[in-house]
């Protein structure tokens, strides 16, 4: 007898406002404490601590103990790539004409670039012939890995992870796809190393130094002015 998933639970847990905005906050990618996720979510700590309970229950986030604190953080990228999708189909809380935001131009998709910034890269990345998609995933092409061995992207340790190449993300706010997976992340990490861009305080926007606007007009085609 095969046993489904339980979606109907699944759907109650992301439903919740706090939950939601609980795991809004960890799409930044980076761990938080019980505390943060509470405040940040705007409930007491011992009402947050009762949401992150029901999260780990349900297998959306994972806890580590370091030091005095335990930290929180979501169990996957497919969680990500789940809460990503469920705002590409959810009716907009204002009209189109008052969402222009930060957000929407350059943000962090857990770990990987998106807003127009992210899907604007990965279709530069397609005219330029160095990706190409195959279903739902990017592939490189011969002159893709070259440009990543340039770019400073180590492709054999991105293909012996376990984890996605380069599937295709629904970007919620440009309904296009972005690269998710171990490459996505790769470049979003290359443009943190190099200065290029730098995560907004307490939030997923991202932000580009003036040599992230140059570098994304010389590696990529792409003059940020055009994304406003």
């Amino acid at each position: 007898m095969t046993v489904e998933p339980d979606v109907v639970r699944l759907a109650r847990t992301i439903g919740d406002p706090t939950r939601i905005r609980m795991l809004n906050l960890l799409m930044e990618g980076r761990a938080l404490t019980a505390k943060e996720l509470a405040y940040g979510a705007g409930v007491e700590p011992a009402t947050g601590t009762t949401h992150l309970q029901r999260l780990l229950a349900d297998s959306l986030v994972v806890s580590r103990v370091q030091g005095r604190h335990k930290y929180f953080r979501l169990a996957s990228p497919n969680v990500a790539h789940c809460l990503e999708s469920m705002m590409s189909v959810a009716i907009p809380a204002k009209p189109a004409a008052e969402r222009r935001s930060p957000i929407q131009q350059a943000r962090f998709c857990y770990d990987h670039l998106a807003g127009r910034l992210g899907v604007a890269i990965a279709h530069a990345l397609v005219a330029r012939t160095i990706l190409r998609t195959t279903g739902q995933q990017f592939a490189l092409s011969h002159k893709g890995e070259r440009w990543c061995n340039n770019f400073g992207i180590d492709i054999d340790a991105l293909r012996r992870s376990r984890r996605q190449f380069a599937p295709l993300c629904l970007d919620w706010s440009e309904r296009r796809e972005h690269i998710g997976g171990t490459l996505g992340s790769a470049i979003a990490q290359r443009f943190l190393d190099e200065g290029w861009a730098t995560r907004e305080r307490d939030s997923r926007v991202v932000r580009l130094s003036v040599a992230g606007i140059r570098g994304l007009r010389s590696e990529f085609g792409i003059r940020w002015s055009s994304l406003g």
